[in-house]
């Protein structure tokens, strides 16, 4: 079904005149004999003289450099020098260019040069304006069989195309004396032969820019061959209007530059190449009867080729021979979005009507123009339609010093590794193991022992999950820091730990009702919970239908950790002391009841709310909880939890800032004066304004538990330090007291003494920058100093 789909938009393509046959220079790796798109070609800067190792050949390879060397003008003793970082090409040259303004070779217009190597070759002065001459000598040595510039300059002035190179990259017959010898090992020799026919001038360091093949690191070669080539111009312009005009969306939108850069300066596509494996090509070359040019014809089949042959020729009888050359994979991967439900055979098929186009394309941004433009440019021009409705495209994980994962460095991280965990002395076995050379072996182990020394832990999948999620907020690259999963791991133990212990309160017979009144008798912190529950579920949905999956992951700790774990459930262990005694009453139970029921509420939403990002661990908690009527099979098929407007509370929201502000500061003091975490010393509040203060008075059990100290009293205005108390500040409305009886003060002391002097340091630093003359300092740097010492001084 699939070689159909290939066959039949090749052929399509072919009969519309886009694909087409052409001998043009196109980019050749050597070492695996065949020809690159672009995009398969990195670039790498080579600050200056460099030596690399590069596959098939032996010895290493001079590059950063630029070589000078001259020609002699015929029956002269005048000479032309030139320069090149590729002195091997020189075997192929056939001129050299001058700007015509350049009075230095105006005399040299159209004078025959003499080739060392070949004195019966054709060689002359051109005058050309694609020279820069203020660059170099000004005089630039043309070989247009291996040039993209030259190959142009060739075409211009009608000059021959001599290749030298053969396909796998040696010298072939043209290259005369040097013939035979591996492209490189004749960059050596032919400059030991210029110099000793004195035509050898220097050799200089040179930045350049130095083009890889990006599956072998062969140096890419320009080389003459005919290939098949599909124009994409007509069909890139209409995927770029698409994306213009919002019919289809790339996320995040920052790639949209890229996609418009890519598709608005579109080159014709190379689709063929010299390899063993994938679709042949499906054309048929004429072999008989004869042509003065090649005529080739697609088709479907041989009998599908030979009909429209002898059509064409008007012949009876011909002979064809299909080309051995194979389509580049990206254009049989370009049809996947309709090929699969079966293309070009979508009459009556319901799977093609039923999901072709379809809604969401995930992917790497890597393979934006690779895959994803390939893609929505073959549906446009075989179907008429988008292939999908938005593209999201994920970041590329690096390693934490932020370097591309390659096998070259040996910093591949095998996903379950981090899921398993695996100790460092298997780590770097498996490098070991590897195809890295023995140096760069030691390099890879050596990183491994500073990354991972003690191994990598066993994280789980949940927490590889979540903690790539979470990274997708740094853009394009995930510098992926293994301590990040782990910190995620130990949230996923407090997840499974908190809901264990949530499940106590609960008891052997209670079942949720299905859903919450809104009338209920609902505590504080009831109240506050569900409000933040609510919240939270708004802001996981938009960022979900955003694809702002960090901010799902975000939203869902910040609420279970730091809102259920460390506030709500602390908060609900007074309401549950004493359950069962004889003395408790139709109220105290109900409330518990109520208790209950938003407890469930709570952990029944985080699961499903983590669901997406915590998948494993959501569906077993999920099967723990209680039973309920709403209740699902499995969590994939319970509905997604919606903001709830009924639950909003602003105000209950407000006063549970003021209250963890005054708790924190209560925790704090306690800590720094050495309490012992069991010890609940007495504490007071001072506000400046009414309401607040009624508000903590009538929140002062919360207020102790959520402070962790004893009775917890607010004072009224006007009165004084409480008695054997130390007092710290808040803010600028309100202060707290810490009964300090019988607690060693001499450590505190010391502590306070350094911190008003380093205040009196800060106080006298912004008082000396105020009392500099004003009028030569910004009025938004005054305001600053002004305000950093009100601050100071509190």
């Amino acid at each position: 079904m699939l070689s159909k789909a290939v066959k039949t938009a090749f052929v399509r393509f072919h009969d519309q005149g886009l694909i087409y046959r052409d001998n043009r220079l196109v980019n050749w790796s050597p070492h695996l004999r065949t020809a690159l798109s672009d995009l398969e070609v990195d670039h790498e800067d080579i600050a200056g003289k460099t030596y690399l190792e590069i596959p098939g050949f032996d010895g290493k390879v001079e590059v950063g450099v630029l070589c000078h060397f001259k020609y002699q003008v015929k029956g002269t003793d005048t000479f032309i020098q030139v320069a090149t970082t590729r002195l091997e090409t020189m075997l192929g040259d056939v001129a050299v260019c001058v700007h015509p303004d350049d009075d230095r070779y105006k005399a040299l217009h159209g004078k025959t040069l003499v080739h060392p190597f070949f004195p019966d070759r054709k060689m002359v002065v051109l005058a050309d304006t694609m020279v820069d001459k203020e660059f170099g000598t000004g005089a630039v040595k043309i070989t247009p069989a291996h040039d993209p510039n030259d190959y142009k300059c060739g075409q211009r002035h009608s000059l021959e195309m001599i290749s030298i190179f053969g396909e796998d990259g040696h010298i072939n017959d043209k290259g005369g004396p040097f013939a035979g010898q591996h492209r490189f090992k004749a960059r050596q020799t032919v400059e030991e032969a210029l110099k000793e026919k004195g035509l050898w001038v220097d050799k200089k360091s040179h930045t350049m820019r130095l083009g890889l093949c990006s599956k072998s690191k062969d140096i890419v070669e320009p080389f003459m061959k005919p290939q098949w080539w599909m124009n994409c111009k007509d069909l890139a312009d209409k995927s770029v209007k698409a994306v213009r005009e919002g019919d289809m969306k790339i996320l995040p939108e920052f790639h949209h530059q890229t996609w418009y850069h890519w598709l608005e300066n579109i080159q014709d596509w190379c689709i063929s190449r010299q390899l063993w494996w994938g679709h042949q090509v499906p054309a048929y070359r004429v072999v008989e009867p004869a042509q003065k040019e090649e005529m080739w014809f697609s088709a479907m089949d041989m009998a599908d080729a030979e009909a429209k042959a002898k059509a064409k020729l008007g012949v009876k009888k011909v002979v064809l021979q299909q080309d051995e050359d194979v389509l580049d994979t990206w254009f049989s991967s370009g049809l996947f979005p309709f090929s699969v439900f079966g293309w070009p055979d979508i009459e009556d098929n319901d799977e093609f009507d039923a999901f072709f186009p379809t809604s969401l394309l995930e992917t790497g941004h890597d393979i934006l123009f690779f895959w994803v433009a390939r893609m929505v440019m073959m549906s446009i021009g075989l179907t008429g339609k988008l292939p999908f409705h938005t593209v999201y495209l994920h970041a590329m994980v690096r390693d934490a010093r932020g370097r591309k994962m390659s096998k070259s460095l040996g910093n591949v991280l095998d996903p379950i590794e981090v899921i398993e965990g695996i100790a460092l002395a298997d780590l770097q076995r498996k490098v070991e193991e590897g195809n890295l050379p023995e140096k760069e072996v030691k390099i890879a182990q050596d990183a491994q022992a500073l990354d991972f020394p003690d191994g990598i832990p066993e994280c789980g999948a949940d927490a590889l999950r979540f903690g790539l999620l979470a990274y997708t907020q740094q853009g394009r690259n995930v510098n992926l820091d293994i301590k990040r999963v782990v910190g995620y791991r130990h949230f996923c133990n407090k997840v499974w730990n908190a809901t264990r212990f949530g499940l106590r309160y609960f008891g052997a017979d209670f079942k949720f009702s299905g859903a919450l009144r809104l009338d209920a008798p609902f505590a504080w912190e009831d109240r506050w919970i569900l409000s933040r529950l609510s919240s939270c579920a708004g802001k996981v949905n938009q960022a979900m239908e955003k694809y702002e999956f960090a901010g799902a992951t975000t939203a869902t700790y910040q609420f279970f950790l730091y809102e259920l774990c460390d506030v709500y459930l602390e908060l609900l262990k007074p309401r549950f002391y004493g359950e069962g005694a004889e003395a408790e009453t139709p109220a105290v139970a109900e409330d518990r009841q109520v208790a209950r029921e938003v407890l469930y509420i709570c952990l029944d939403w985080s699961m499903r709310l983590m669901h997406p990002l915590l998948p494993y661990l959501t569906e077993e908690l999920y099967h723990r909880l209680p039973p309920s009527p709403t209740k699902c099979r499995s969590i994939t098929i319970a509905p997604y939890p919606t903001t709830v407007n009924g639950w909003i509370n602003e105000g209950v929201e407000g006063e549970m800032e003021v209250l963890s502000e005054v708790a924190k500061q209560f925790r704090s003091q306690k800590t720094s004066l050495g309490f012992a975490p069991s010890a609940r010393p007495a504490g007071f509040v001072r506000h400046a304004t009414a309401d607040t203060r009624a508000t903590l008075a009538r929140l002062t059990t919360r207020l102790s538990r959520m402070g962790q100290i004893g009775e917890v009293k607010v004072l009224p205005e006007g009165s004084g330090t409480p008695a054997g108390t130390l007092q710290n500040v808040v803010n600028a409305d309100c202060l707290v007291y810490l009964e300090v009886a019988g607690l060693d003060l001499t450590k505190e002391l010391d502590k306070l003494l350094k911190k008003v002097s380093s205040a009196e340091k800060t106080i006298k630093s912004y008082e000396d920058k105020l009392a500099l003359p004003q009028d030569k300092i910004p009025q938004n740097v005054r305001e600053m100093n002004a305000q950093k010492l009100e601050a100071a001084k509190l």
